[in-house]
């Protein structure tokens, strides 16, 4: 009987993520159904660890070489293999680098958050696409992939860095402006504007509960931060009773797939759009004010 070929995206990060190295399942959202094996290898130890651990002080040299970057390889293996070898040479010939990478670091990224909460850490986080290394995508034998060897890959290459699907947001937000202004101003950024981007990373991952009662929160914050733009704080006004009678429900934490309400998810889009827009025209405005 033929051996069976798994296909896998293999994401090289420059960072440890917080979770062990090793094999981990990582289950569909609400079912019992695996969905990847996600395996961990950390390639390169870091110096500075050695360092730290030892007692007392050491002298330092005047001129220091950059302290080593631990590299973690992340393999994940889809649970389902292909029919054949035939069929897994087809699907890399076609294959989508964006849809498999969005794919990919959904399932890495519930790995991390579930490890946040289980080792009560709350420095462990998400990460995404453009803080990759290397990007790759292929198949192999099962027990060969888990040791990140393959019988056919290819790089993945995204089209630019990854968009995030809300271009305009990251130009604005991100900006050297931007970050320049919150640095030498004495307000800082807006609470809102914290709390919109932890419902969005939430919203993303399908955490509706927990997006929920975040974007509550922002847009609340909003109508007092926000209190010079009439026109935007009246929308979200509108807005927000809409988003508190979903926050006040009894949702599960993880609420996407069959179970999950799309009318909810896509109210909750929704008026996180809106309050996106409004925290850009605030920032615009004060980039060019």
């Amino acid at each position: 009987m033929a051996e069976r070929v798994f296909p896998f995206v293999q994401v090289e990060m420059p960072l440890q993520l917080g979770v062990p190295d090793g094999r981990w399942m990582v289950r569909e959202q609400g079912s019992k159904q695996v969905e990847r094996v996600v395996v961990l290898t950390t390639t390169q130890a870091p110096r500075a660890d050695r360092r730290l651990r030892r007692r007392g002080r050491a002298p330092v040299p005047p001129e220091v070489e950059p302290t080593a970057v631990p590299v973690t390889r992340v393999t994940l293996i889809a649970a389902q293999p292909f029919p054949d070898q035939e069929a897994a040479q087809s699907w890399l010939a076609r294959l989508d680098g964006e849809h498999e990478t969005d794919l990919a670091f959904a399932s890495l990224n519930r790995l991390l958050a579930a490890h946040r909460v289980a080792a009560a850490d709350p420095y462990v986080h998400e990460v995404g696409p453009g803080q990759a290394l290397a990007l790759r995508a292929g198949f192999g034998l099962g027990e060969q992939v888990a040791e990140g060897r393959w019988l056919q890959a290819q790089e993945i290459r995204l089209a630019k860095p990854h968009r995030w699907r809300r271009g305009r947001r990251a130009a604005i937000l991100h900006s050297h402006e931007r970050l320049s202004s919150l640095l030498s101003s004495e307000r800082g950024p807006l609470l809102s504007e914290e709390l919109a981007l932890r419902a969005r990373l939430d919203l993303d991952a399908g955490r509706l509960a927990l997006g929920a009662g975040e974007l509550e929160r922002a847009l609340s914050l909003a109508l007092t931060e926000l209190a010079g733009h009439p026109p935007r704080v009246a929308e979200l006004r509108e807005l927000l009773p809409g988003v508190s009678e979903i926050a006040g429900r009894e949702l599960p934490i993880s609420s996407r797939g069959a179970d999950s309400s799309q009318q909810d998810a896509e109210t909750l889009s929704h008026a996180l759009a809106r309050l996106e827009a409004a925290l850009r025209a605030h920032a615009s405005a004060l980039a060019w004010g």
